[in-house]
């Protein structure tokens, strides 16, 4: 008799943690090469499950596709390693057990980005190394990403009539992280040719069973649950579980009573738990009804900020001046705020606040942007780097940024933070500024990261950064793209020194409907011009402007007019091409960029009125 003929009547065990098992043997590498390496190891494993009474056992392959092996230069063994331990199952599950051929999940409950083409191909390798290994079907586990899952299960449906679990993964009961609700998740599963959906990981049994009370039973696919041990310790540099096994035998009524017909470990579990979950089996037979206790509906309702335009909408409809102007390194912030004072005079639309720039300590952007708010009445752009924050910190900043009134945000992903005061501190790097941009764009539809709602949505304008002193231009502007989909609103570019180099960017970009600020940044000295040309990532200065700088050297006021004026050059340029200026102040010089914004200003009026006269 078959898998699905015998869940139509019974209520079957699935095995527990392999991972788990192998930690504390002490072994904390590449799982899936033990299968080659110390197969009595995981053969060891299988056995105890087996003698723990579970029905169901699964290969040890959870990470054994070619992106998670390239970790450890394993990439050409994908096949090798899926094969061998199909083979050191079905030794273990004999007559007495079915053998599931484990695909695990790839992006993780990390922020990630969309399914890519070599993911795909990745799954496609193991899945067919499976196959031929003659597994008695395939289980899908630890999916947080819901694409990522219906991405696997279609090609191994068309691959393959052997019966599919498809389990997913939730940070929160009954809602996945992109706010999916967890029967809308199962409903789409069953209807791509799902046999077996369900949950696993990340939760215990108590929460798993509140998450399945709002699943209802379908006509065509059986119910999985596969829960952790517990939430885990760490404890002398080791995670552990404290849950004793006996807690999980009152859990399997619990499940059963929700529809769950095949129950197994995760995290944590060990054979002892599986033992618990065969006593508690006993004389159940499953349910073909159930109760369904609907969830909550959770309203998120609007904050109506104030009415003041954000710098998005700022620039959607006239032409727009952001200044980026540092916050100070010490805590004497009285020339920034003359300098925040001076620009607002001057008619800017905004500040752009760095994140920490070029790594290195400064007071908090987020303060500071509500402090000028409050004492100039000035709008900010602040940056947010994928550098300093994990993911509960960036939540966290979202979170205050929206309650402070902030609307504008530039993501971008940061210098790494060797190049800064501090090079022996750590790089976070949880997210890409692609990633970042997405989790914004999710924010404002008001869920978390975990699918938890907010219970309101923000209403962040997400700029993003675009360098365009590469060499090839034609990719920067790919990625540009790929931004926009990602949810980008608008773009700010690196300075840029060459007319040249405007021109081309101008050319390049008309396709791409989000609005640009280019970067202009007045070069106050020759050294200034060298350092930025020579140290400082993504800017390249051209020969002839660094030559015009050399010749002002010893003449500090020579070489700030002569800044000014290869500023004033570009901007003429820039002008036909882009609505949006970017001054980028150096030192705290904010006259110089007062004096720019002006230039701006008085050409903006002078145009309008040829316009009119014409």
């Amino acid at each position: 008799m078959g898998l699905l003929e015998r869940l139509k009547t019974d209520i079957l065990i699935g095995d527990g943690a392999a991972g788990t098992l192998l930690y504390s043997y002490g072994i904390d590498r590449c799982f899936d090469q033990l299968n080659l390496t110390h197969p009595d190891e995981v053969l060891r494993i299988h056995n105890a499950y087996v003698e723990a009474g579970a029905d169901v056992i699964q290969t040890n392959t959870y990470g054994a596709n070619y992106l998670k092996l390239s970790r450890y230069g394993l990439e050409e063994e994908v096949s090798k390693i899926n094969r061998a331990a199909v083979r050191l199952a079905k030794k273990a599950a004999g007559e007495v057990a079915f053998v599931l051929g484990t695909i695990g999940g790839i992006h993780g409950a990390g922020l990630h980005a969309s399914v890519t083409e070599e993911i795909k191909r990745g799954f496609r390798e193991q899945l067919y190394a499976l196959l031929l290994e003659g597994v008695d079907g395939l289980i899908l586990e630890t999916y947080y990403d819901l694409e990522e899952l219906t991405t696997v299960l279609k090609m191994a449906r068309d691959e393959t009539n052997l019966p599919i679990i498809a389990n997913v993964t939730m940070h929160e009961p009954g809602v996945l992280q992109n706010g999916t609700p967890l029967e809308e998740a199962l409903k789409q599963l069953d209807t791509l040719g799902a046999d077996v959906v369900g949950i696993n990981c990340r939760l215990g049994p108590y929460h798993m069973v509140r998450a399945l009370e709002s699943v209802p039973l379908s006509k065509t696919a059986f119910l999985a649950a596969y829960p952790n041990a517990s939430l885990p310790e760490y404890e002398d540099g080791k995670f552990t579980y404290k849950t004793e096994p006996n807690y999980f035998i009152e859990f399997v009524r619990r499940f059963r009573d929700q529809g769950v017909r095949l129950i197994g470990g995760c995290c944590g579990t060990t054979p002892e738990h599986i033992q618990a979950l065969v006593k508690g089996r006993q004389y159940l037979v499953p349910i073909e009804e159930k109760q369904i206790i609907k969830q909550k509906p959770i309203f998120i309702r609007e904050r109506h900020l104030e009415k003041e335009p954000s710098l998005f909408e700022k620039i959607q409809v006239d032409r727009s001046i952001i200044v980026e102007l540092d916050t100070p390194k010490h805590l004497d912030t009285d020339p920034f705020f003359k300098g925040a004072q001076a620009l607002k005079e001057a008619g800017v639309d905004g500040l752009t606040l760095a994140d920490n720039s070029l790594a290195s300590p400064r007071i908090c952007n987020a303060t500071m942007a509500s402090l000028v708010k409050k004492k100039v009445g000035l709008s900010s752009l602040v940056h947010i780097t994928c550098r300093d924050r994990n993911l509960i910190g960036l939540q966290s900043h979202l979170m205050g940024l929206h309650t402070a009134g902030i609307r504008d945000i530039l993501a971008i992903t940061g210098d790494p933070t060797k190049i800064g005061d501090f090079p022996g501190a750590t790089s976070v790097y949880d997210a890409t500024s692609f990633e970042l941009i997405k989790l914004i764009k999710q924010f404002n539809e008001g869920i978390s990261f975990s699918g938890k709602s907010l219970k309101q949505r923000t209403q962040f304008h997400v700029a993003a950064a675009f360098n365009p002193n590469v060499r090839n231009l034609g990719k920067s502007v790919e990625r540009m793209e790929k931004k926009v989909k990602y949810g980008a609103d608008y773009f700010l570019t690196q300075p840029i020194f060459s007319k040249e180099k405007i021109l081309e960017v101008g050319e390049a970009t008309k396709q791409i409907t989000a609005p640009i600020y280019v970067g202009i940044m007045p070069l106050v000295s020759a050294r200034n011009a060298e350092f930025l040309h020579n140290e400082v990532p993504g800017i390249k200065l051209p020969d002839d402007i660094r030559e015009r700088m050399a010749k002002t050297e010893g003449d500090p006021m020579q070489a700030k007019q002569e800044g000014l004026a290869i500023a004033k050059e570009l901007i003429d340029v820039a002008f036909d091409y882009f609505k949006g200026f970017y001054l980028i102040t150096p030192f705290i010089q904010y006259e110089l960029s007062v004096e720019l914004a002006t230039y701006i200003l008085e050409k903006t009026k002078s145009n309008q009125k040829k316009q009119i006269l014409q």
